[in-house]
This record gives C-alpha cells, structure tokens and sequence, in this order.
C-alpha cells in the first residue's frame, strides 16, 4: 500500500470475544475519494469510530502525513486534521448556522463573542464549496431542509481546515435535487485536495463520485479498487460474499461475525 495521508495497517479491534475488524489496511490519499461499502454488520462503523479516536484499536498503526500517531480520542484525531460528518449530523435545532458551526470553538472572549467574525468566516466556507442554497448564515438549523443541513454539516469541517473528512451516508433519506447537491460538494472538497471517504449503501452515489471503492467483508477489508474498473454487480458481489470470480478475488478466512 502506498503511503497516504492517512494510512493504516493490521488494524484489529475486538469487543469482549467477539473481533470485529481483522488486520485491516486502509489508506486515504489528498484529492482522493474513497467509498467504504460493506453489509451491515461488515465493520464499516467501528472502523470510522476507531479513525475518529472513539474506538481504542486493539493493535495497528496508524500514519498522518507519513508520521505515525496514536489516536486515543476525538480531540486528538480533530486536531491532526479528521473530521467526521456522522449520519445525524449532530447540529442543534435551536441554534442557527453560525452557532453550529462554531459551536464549542467560539471566535472572541469569556465576555465578548465575535459575532462579526464567526459570519464572516461562516460566509467564506460556504462560499468555498460554491453553496447557493442558504440564503443567510443565521438562518435557524430547524428551517433548513435535509440537504441544507448536510451542506452546513460539511461546511463546518471545511471552517476547520480538516484535511480528511468522513461522511456517513450523506445522502440517506435525501431527494434527488438534495443527493446531488451533496455530491458536488463531496467532489468539491477532494478538488480542494483534502481526503475524503464516504461511507454508504447507495452504489449508484459511490460510482458517481468515488475514485476507488474499498469493500468490508465480516470485519476484513477485501478488496480495493478503482471505481473505473469494476462493475456495480463485481462490488455487490464483494459485499454479499466477500469474494469475486471475475475480479479473481477470494473469500477471506473469517474468525467471528463483528458487529457495527
């Protein structure tokens, strides 16, 4: 595997008896997008919660920029630079799209919060991933609509310069105008060179904007591939079997079901 901007290898993570990822190699490279598809049940979860620094890793490595790191919780792994966008977005209805997306890191004093500021720099993230559909940065979060708060969720990782972003099913539940707002600004943010991986059931979604498409099988990464040189049918086949006739791929040796 070359080296990437983040980069893992022989990952493994057990809960009680039961092991759930097994020596797993995944890598995510500047300008890349990268799919994670599997079943349910194949891992996909407790891998981003173990990149995100909620999981402890049983035994693996880890690399950021090529310097190996320890990520033992969320903060550490916000501070290298990771970013995860989960599928609740995890916004504050009450609050509009400043507060949320300075929420905890406020601009200003005890005293004095920089209202200026944090709209301005609001603006500005927006305005880098050419979002046209938020009329005002203080628009109440419980107003917008499903792909809006998608956008600002992303947003909100882009004001903080992070460098890969994890995006768990961006588009569940969206419409169809709403899902392909949300996939061009998945393409933005890998124009802009950061990592992105995106985590999803929807194969037509991956194959439209994925460069490769790494597949979990029972908590083993089986296969990774260009998104240009497999078909829709050669994945759900990885993902249902762990294994591929045609792509000459074989079933792994599995020593538990994991969980998500």
């Amino acid at each position: 595997m070359s080296a990437g901007l983040l980069t893992l290898e022989g990952v493994n993570k057990s809960f009680g008896p039961v092991g759930v990822l097994h020596d797993v190699a995944f890598s995510v490279e500047a300008g890349d997008v990268v799919a994670l598809v599997g079943d349910n049940g194949a891992g996909k979860s407790t891998l981003v919660k173990c990149i995100a620094g909620i999981h402890p890793v049983d035994s693996g490595t880890f690399r950021f920029e090529g310097e190996r790191v320890t990520l033992h919780d969320p903060r550490a792994a916000a501070g290298l630079g990771i970013e995860v966008v989960y599928q609740d977005l995890a916004l504050a209805d009450n609050l509009d799209i400043v507060q949320n997306m300075f929420l905890g890191r406020e601009r200003g004093s005890t005293w004095y919060l920089d209202e200026e500021t944090m709209e301005e720099q609001a603006r500005s993230a927006l305005a880098s991933l050419s979002v046209r559909t938020i009329s005002s940065v203080r628009q109440p979060v419980s107003a917008l609509s499903g792909g809006q708060r998608q956008t600002v969720a992303i947003a909100k990782s882009v004001l903080w310069e992070s460098k890969v972003i994890l995006l768990d099913e961006p588009t569940a539940a969206l419409g169809v105008a709403q899902t392909r707002q949300v996939l061009n600004l998945v393409r933005r943010l890998a124009e802009q060179g950061r990592g992105v991986v995106l985590i999803s059931h929807n194969l037509a979604d991956v194959f439209e904007v994925a460069d490769r498409i790494a597949v979990l099988y029972l908590g083993r990464l089986v296969a990774e591939v260009k998104t240009s040189e497999v078909t829709h049918s050669q994945v759900v086949q990885l993902i249902t079997s762990g294994r591929s006739d045609e792509l000459g791929i074989g079933r792994p040796e599995t020593s538990a079901i994991p969980t998500t």
